[in-house]
C-alpha cells in the first residue's frame, strides 16, 4: 500500500481547482474564470487499488496585500511543507525564471512534478520546446495535461503514484475529503457569486453557514450569511426587490441538493462587516 499528501501549487487562475476535480473524477473544488477563487486548503482524497493520494488544492501564488491574502499564502507554505509530493502547475506562457524556487525549497528534497496545463490550446510544435526548457530544472517528471478535457490525467496519476511513500491509508477508502458538508455548501454559494457578479463584488464577499439542520423528514434547513464590506455592495448583491439574491439561491440550491443528496430549504442573508479581509479574528471564526 502507498499513500501520501500531494500539494498542487501554481499561479492564480492556472487551473489548479480544475485539475483537482479532474484527478478525482468529481467536482470538489470550486472553479471560476477569475483568479484567487480558491482561498483555503481543500483536501481531495483519491483511492485507487492499493494507493491513496490526498491532494491539497491551494490558493494561487501571489504577493499578499492584506490579512486574508497573508493567511492564504501561509496555508500554501504549510501545504508544501506537509506534502510528500509537490505538483507545480504551469502553462506555456511561463518562463523558467517563473518557477517558484523559494516555495519549492520548502519541499525539502521531496519529488516535484511539473505539470503543463491547457495543452489542448497549443500545437505540439510549441509544447515540445517548452518541455525541453524545463528538463534541466530539477523536476522529477514533466507531464503535459489538459485539466479541462482530461488529456494526460492518467499519466499524471501514474507519475504521482510512483512517488508516494509506502504506508497504510490515511483515510477510509470511501472518503473524498476531510471537510464537512457545510464547508462545500458555503463554497458553492461563493462560486455562484464569482460567476454572477463583476469587478470587486466577488472579492469583497465571504460566506459563513450559520445554521445547517439535518432533518429525518422534510427539507434540510440551511442559513447562509454573505458578508460584504460596504452598504453599496450589499445593495448590489440583494438587487432590486431582492431579485439578485433570489437568483443566487435558486441557482445554487439544486447543486447543494445533489451534493448532500437531500432536498434543501436555503435561506440567504447579506450583512455588512467593514474590512473583514483584514480582521484576523473574524477570518478564523469563519474558517480561514
Amino acid at each position: 500500500m502507498k499513500t501520501g499528501y500531494v500539494a498542487i501549487i501554481g499561479d492564480p487562475n492556472v487551473g489548479k481547482s480544475t485539475l483537482l476535480n479532474s484527478l478525482l473524477g468529481m467536482k470538489l473544488s470550486i472553479v471560476s474564470a477569475r483568479p484567487q477563487t480558491t482561498r483555503g486548503r481543500v483536501l481531495g482524497i483519491l483511492t485507487e487499488s492499493e494507493s491513496q493520494i490526498c491532494f491539497l488544492d491551494t490558493p494561487g501564488i501571489l504577493k499578499p496585500a492584506y490579512e486574508l491574502q497573508e493567511m492564504m499564502i501561509e496555508k500554501l507554505r504549510i501545504a508544501v511543507q506537509d506534502s510528500d509530493v509537490v505538483v507545480w502547475l504551469t502553462g506555456l506562457w511561463a518562463k523558467p525564471e517563473h518557477i517558484p524556487r523559494d516555495l519549492l525549497k520548502l519541499a525539502l528534497g521531496r519529488p516535484v512534478i511539473a505539470v503543463i496545463n491547457k495543452v489542448d490550446l497549443y500545437p505540439k510544435t510549441q509544447i515540445l520546446p517548452f518541455i525541453d526548457r524545463l528538463k534541466d530544472q530539477g523536476f522529477r517528471e514533466i507531464v503535459p495535461v489538459s485539466a479541462l478535457t482530461g488529456d494526460g490525467i492518467d499519466r499524471l496519476k501514474r507519475a504521482i503514484f510512483e512517488c508516494l511513500p509506502e504506508g497504510p491509508f490515511l483515510y477510509p477508502s470511501e472518503d473524498v475529503s476531510d471537510r464537512p458538508e457545510k464547508f462545500f455548501v458555503a463554497e458553492m454559494i461563493r462560486e455562484k457569486i464569482f460567476q454572477t457578479f463583476k469587478k470587486e463584488i466577488p472579492y469583497a464577499t465571504c460566506v459563513a453557514i450559520e445554521e445547517f439542520k439535518e432533518r429525518e423528514k422534510g427539507k434540510f434547513f440551511i442559513r447562509a450569511i454573505i458578508y460584504v464590506e460596504r452598504d453599496s455592495q450589499k445593495a448590489i448583491l440583494i438587487g432590486k426587490k431582492g431579485q439578485s439574491l433570489k437568483q443566487i439561491g435558486a441557482s445554487v440550491r439544486p447543486k447543494i441538493e445533489q451534493f448532500i443528496n437531500h432536498t434543501v430549504y436555503l435561506e440567504l442573508w447579506v450583512k455588512v462587516r467593514g474590512k473583514w479581509q483584514k480582521d484576523k479574528k473574524f477570518l478564523k471564526e469563519i474558517g480561514y
